[in-house]
């Protein structure tokens, strides 16, 4: 296992962006997303005896990390929920770079709101992929991921609005 260690590395800095992605869907605050992207690097290192080559790198990462951020969600939800006001709610917007920023928060926090299933749907879809992808991922057909996909951006719109912020 130790001489794959350097194959995993590049593969993890070359992905790790999904990484950061699911880690920001799934927890609120800066620390739980490092601990949760901490977990998912775990979570694959142990796994990675099983990755078999049968699909892409990044299609396999995907699954371990939506499984790993559900599985941590759950144990996180066992903990008294807390709430931290971070900068960006009390953050004055002055230049396009902020307001930007502070529209990618918004979103992030409306999707932390969603189900884990529409997370997951939401994540595979600013990833790019199809919606045989999506089922395919999922363990769903193709028809029932593009109905769940428009169902949870309809859920997505919904939240959003109820924050009182429009893009």
């Amino acid at each position: 296992m130790k001489e794959k260690e350097p194959e995993f590395l590049n593969r993890i800095e070359k992905h790790k962006g999904i990484l950061y992605k699911v880690s920001k869907m799934y927890m609120d605050n800066d620390d739980d997303q490092q601990d949760l992207f901490q977990e998912i690097v775990c979570q694959l290192w142990k796994s990675y005896d099983s990755f078999r080559n049968e699909s892409q790198f990044s299609t396999w990462m995907y699954r371990v990390a939506i499984n790993t951020a559900i599985v941590f969600l759950k144990k996180e939800k066992r903990k008294v929920d807390r709430y931290e006001l971070s900068s960006t709610d009390i953050k004055e917007e002055s230049d396009d770079s902020e307001i930007k920023e502070s529209q990618i928060e918004h979103f992030y926090k409306a999707v932390r709101n969603l189900e884990k299933i529409d997370k997951a749907i939401i994540f595979y879809q600013l990833e790019g992929l199809s919606h045989k992808e999506i089922g395919d991922n999922l363990g769903i057909s193709e028809g029932n991921a593009r109905v769940k996909l428009n169902r949870a951006k309809e859920k997505l719109k919904e939240i959003i609005k109820n924050q009182g912020y429009g893009f």
